[in-house]
């Protein structure tokens, strides 16, 4: 393992487990909040946000940033740090989760430094996964010849 993958791994780690846990929690106080009124906090946000999405309540969202956000980002976190060949797939999955994420609220809730946060967090994710793909690495062409053995056999493309 290369230093820059090393540096890549400790990265993706720090970041699922940040996100897995911050998007739990957040998930876990909008379906309080969803299911008893009187436990919601400062922490969610007005229901008037909600306006012209398909949602009456923080229910339902509450419920996918558990699992979508959350869950993507824990199970990623367990896929690196077992060192799985499926870490970068995760990962990649991971980012991409956070980053629509983020992009589907901004068409409903009005901006916010956590939507900033977390978007670039998962580019984050996105540009380290790369990273680990080797996109840093030079890419080398196949060598190609026209080189054609003479030992005994004929070119298909040789007069009879």
């Amino acid at each position: 393992m290369t230093r820059i993958d090393r540096i890549g791994r400790i990265v993706l780690l720090v970041l699922q487990a940040f996100v897995a846990v911050t998007a739990c929690a957040g998930g876990v106080v909008l379906i309080l909040g969803s299911v008893n009124p009187a436990w919601s906090s400062l922490l969610v946000p007005p229901l008037d946000y909600l306006e012209g999405s398909p949602f009456t309540s923080y229910l339902v969202p509450g419920l996918l940033l558990v699992v979508l956000v959350a869950g993507v980002h824990a199970f990623a976190f367990v896929l690196t740090i077992s060192e799985s060949t499926w870490s970068t797939s995760a990962a990649a999955a991971g980012g991409f989760a956070c980053v629509i994420w983020i992009g589907v609220q901004m068409v409903f809730i009005p901006f916010s430094f956590l939507q900033a946060l977390y978007f670039v967090v998962g580019l984050v994710e996105l540009g380290v996964t790369m990273v680990r793909l080797g996109i840093l690495e030079p890419v080398t062409p196949p060598h190609r010849t026209t080189f054609v053995s003479s030992r005994g056999q004929r070119s298909p493309h040789a007069p009879k």
